[in-house]
């Protein structure tokens, strides 16, 4: 493994980091936490993307049913999120 600079040293670390953080949020917290959703706060219905943050870091968490639960679009955002986060650190870190 050879890292060019200090940025992408940087890099890598966030991205194996970021992962780690998402694990160790507690949903009960996010629970807490007011929503920023625009047709919610105006119209007060659920948007298609009202919960992907609690079900994307419920699947991190390995909670599937419940991440179902918050959001039905988890069993394609999450795999495409993993998929674009695996091969931009895949392309960070060459091995030569």
């Amino acid at each position: 493994m050879k890292f060019s600079n200090f940025r992408t040293k940087l890099l890598v670390f966030l991205y194996i980091v970021f992962p780690i953080v998402l694990f160790m949020v507690p949903l009960d917290w996010l629970h807490k936490q007011p929503t920023i959703c625009l047709v919610k706060n105006i119209f007060g219905v659920n948007c298609f993307g009202c919960g992907i943050t609690k079900a994307v870091i419920s699947g991190v968490q390995l909670n599937f049913t419940k991440a179902f639960e918050y959001n039905k679009m988890v069993i394609i955002v999450l795999p495409m999120l993993m998929y674009v986060w695996f091969n931009h650190l895949k392309s960070l870190v060459q091995i030569k």
